[in-house]
């Protein structure tokens, strides 16, 4: 008989392995292979599969191992019970290509679910290669901004239509935690399992692919293949959601099985349903979808809500979920309301394709669900033609039918514009976003007063975001008279621009190192300037855990509804009783010698010992779990940067606040953090005009308060001035390389400004320190 090349080499190898191993005899001729291995490696199949909560019928696994105990070579006849199971024969030849056949196990799945199955391979070339399977179908059903910005182009991160999202229905995974391994053994013949999540109901076609990793296939031996399957539908729970005083809410979700997968599974979620955080948000009258089983419920709604959690049981008997949730505190007694000024519905870890983030409707559940009163949704870079559709110029108009409904604006992050070097910008409150002469986003100036300059004529209030970008220097204490690079986006032109009568309002942070984003707001308050804090959380960018995570707390006399109440929300930011954190700690009623914040100073009219007040209330665990342990130890250059739970004195519930007199803590009092709203008193001499706050540091922190001693105005600190004056050359040396030539006069006139600003400043704080 004549043998082809194939033939030839087929045979050679499978004589030299026989050379070597002689009780392994061909699979395909009497699947017989030595029993031992075989009968560990099924043991462990079966471990795994009890394990995931799937195990085979208990019939079957007696009958195996009765079979294993039997005296002889049993193992055809434990194959023959397995092999009922198996959805896909993998051949591996002596040459390492695969191929793939149809197994005997019933292609069914269930919705929004999942459903183990057995894989045999008949490991011809006792490879030990990672073994995987992978199905076009099973891509995500979008693709990140931040993969198309890194330019992924492959099946999985490509580009995705609507067409193409909808195709992708399968959610494919391979088990290979222990007792399984993550590779192959090498034995001629073992059972791996496959497990498939399916997001629709009725019949759907996916193709499975074997992967080993050496990519080689032909037209003899293919490793794809086609399989129709069944999906049985699955159960809607019905939610009844209600907040602390029974009224309809919203309230985030996480739904867990036994193993910690997460439902619906992350990649073959639909809107409103956001890929990238593992909780849903569900309003009162709304429904989970979840096949038959047994589940863990966790809910909350932000900070100020104490977690949930409840047993699901889902079966095909109609079922409601009653959720009350508790509130810890409620700042709006105490007349505060928060926001989160800086959040986005596109970019970042938002789908790119198939639509360029998401509609308001998805923003507006976030926020309702993290119980924010405020919600600034920035356009910006990425998506910016198709979300501007989204910008008003007013407030939305949600119609959910819950109870305090956010107030939720659409307005600008300058960030992927040309001047983005020189620190992102927040324009709130605009009532046009359209640069004036420009066309596209890149036509936009390529430095920040001009456009600080446009926004505040038409009444915006302006900002810089993640303002410790570019201000990180080796040292941890605040303030610190290092010389940071001034080399990203982050407050870096803001010691510019603060010079600029009118025309910066804020900085913001709780989003990075705390260190680095109060630091230069320390200096420049010591230098007099009045510059407000905002607290932000750059959702979906420095973080795409939920919205809020850093926010404002701002006083009012009633909700901020509509235009007005948003308006006046930012004014009394600027301008009022106002702190930020992470919604972890309070700071209610913070006074000066009985008078708050406001524009009119507390006014002495020479040195005096003045008393400080404030109500104050935070809310540790009583005993910490090793995860806020990991919080209270980590490097302050890790995350969480912002948390409570890096206040915590010890194993004790005790936290420290501060009283912070022109950046230096002077006094500091012990609080128990058990959520009860406690009283505290300080009193310090002020010889000079200072500015004082408070804080639990890095929780919560106020806007300060400006006290005016004798009529002067405040220059506390001649260091403080001298280091602003350096930090203009510095951010000059790195921002002038990169704004356009034509703009560059205008641009070093406002340096030059700046620089002669703090050169009186320095002198004005030594003639204070002589005085």
């Amino acid at each position: 008989m004549k043998l082809t090349r194939r033939q030839f080499h087929q045979r050679a190898l499978a004589a030299s392995v026989g050379c070597f191993l002689p009780a392994v005899r061909s699979l395909h001729a009497e699947q017989s292979v030595e029993t031992q291995p075989l009968y560990a490696q099924v043991e462990r199949v079966l471990q795994a599969l009890a394990m995931i909560g799937e195990p085979l019928p208990a019939a079957d696994v007696s009958s195996i191992h009765q079979q294993m105990k039997r005296a002889g070579d049993a193992s055809r006849d434990v194959m023959a019970i397995l092999d009922r199971y198996v959805l896909m024969n993998v051949t591996v030849n002596p040459e390492n290509r695969v191929s793939v056949s149809r197994g005997a196990a019933p292609a069914v799945l269930y919705e929004a679910g999942w459903k183990s199955f057995l894989v045999k391979i008949d490991n011809q070339s006792m490879t030990t290669a990672p073994f995987k399977v992978k199905s076009p179908q099973g891509g995500a059903m979008g693709r990140k901004s931040s993969l198309a910005i890194e330019g992924v182009h492959d099946f999985t991160n490509g580009a995705v239509d609507s067409v193409e999202a909808r195709a992708r229905w399968i959610a494919v995974a391979t088990f290979d935690a222990p007792p399984m391994a993550a590779t192959l053994s090498g034995l001629p013949v073992e059972y791996r399992i496959l497990q498939l999540y399916s997001r629709d109901h009725g019949k759907r076609e996916a193709s499975l692919t074997a992967d080993l990793g050496f990519g080689e296939q032909d037209l003899g031996f293919r490793s794809t293949l086609p399989v129709l399957f069944e999906c049985i539908p699955a159960h809607r729970v019905n939610l009844d959601v209600r907040d602390e005083k029974g009224r309809p809410t919203t309230a985030s979700f996480l739904v867990m099985d036994a193993l910690g997968r997460i439902y619906p599974t992350q990649t073959k979620r639909d809107l409103p349903d956001l890929a990238f955080e593992p909780q849903v948000y569900r309003r009162n009258g709304e429904t989970l979808l979840l096949p038959t089983g047994e589940y863990t419920v966790e809910m909350g709604r932000g900070p100020e809500y104490l977690r949930v959690r409840k047993q699901l049981t889902v079966n095909a008997q109609p079922a409601t979920l009653h959720v009350s949730l508790f509130r810890w505190i409620d700042p709006s007694t105490q007349g505060y309301y928060s926001g989160d000024t800086h959040i986005h519905a596109a970019g970042c870890s938002h789908y790119e394709s198939p639509t360029e983030g998401v509609p308001p409707e998805v923003m507006d559940r976030q926020v309702e669900g993290e119980a924010l009163d405020v919600g600034s949704v920035l356009n910006w870079g990425p998506g910016f033609e198709y979300q501007k559709q989204f910008f008003s110029g007013h407030v939305q108009h949600p119609q959910t039918g819950i109870a305090a409904e956010p107030t939720i604006r659409y307005d600008i992050e300058v960030s992927g514009f040309p001047s983005s070097h020189c620190g992102h910008l927040v324009l709130l409150q605009l009532k046009d976003q359209h640069y004036p002469g420009t066309h596209t986003i890149n036509d936009w100036p390529s430095w920040n007063i001009p456009i600080l300059k446009w926004a505040k004529a038409q009444g915006a209030v302006v900002g810089y975001a993640h303002s410790g970008h570019g201000l990180v220097v080796d040292s941890t204490q605040l303030p610190n008279l290092l010389m940071p690079p001034f080399n990203s986006s982050g407050a870096n032109e803001y010691i510019v621009d603060v010079t600029q009568e009118g025309i910066i309002d804020f900085i913001s942070g709780c989003d990075l190192w705390p260190f680095a984003e109060m630091n230069i707001w320390y200096h420049t308050l010591n230098c007099g300037f009045r510059t407000a804090f905002a607290g932000e959380t750059d959702f979906p960018c420095l973080t795409d855990e939920c919205v809020g995570g850093g926010r404002s707390y701002v006083h009012m006399q009633g909700t901020p509804a509509g235009d007005t109440g948003y308006g006046e929300w930012l004014q009394n930011l600027l301008h009022g009783d106002a702190y930020f954190g992470d919604g972890r700690s309070h700071i209610f009623n913070f006074k000066v010698e009985g008078q708050g914040r406001s524009k009119e100073d507390v006014k002495l009219s020479a040195a005096k010992t003045v008393e400080v007040t404030a109500d104050i209330c935070a809310l540790l665990a009583e005993h910490p779990n090793d995860k806020l342990r990991a919080i209270q130890h980590a490097s302050p250059y890790d995350k969480p940067y912002w948390h409570l739970e890096r206040a915590r004195m010890g194993n004790t519930r005790t936290v420290m606040v501060e009283l912070v007199v022109n950046g230096l803590p002077v006094a500091s009092t012990p609080i128990t953090a058990d959520g009860t709203v406690q009283p505290v008193r300080f009193t310090h001499s002020i010889a000079k005009s200072s500015w004082v706050a408070l804080r639990i540091y890095p929780s919560a922190h106020t806007n300060p308060i400006m006290v005016e001693v004798g009529g002067k105005p405040v220059r506390a600190s001649l260091a403080s001035a001298q280091w602003c004056r350096k930090a203009v050359d510095v951010c000059w040396g790195q921002k002038s390389l990169r704004i356009r030539k034509e703009e560059l006069p205008d641009a070093a006139h406002a340096y030059a400004h700046a620089r002669t600003t703090y050169d009186r400043l320095i002198e004005e704080c030594r003639q204070a320190e002589r005085s």
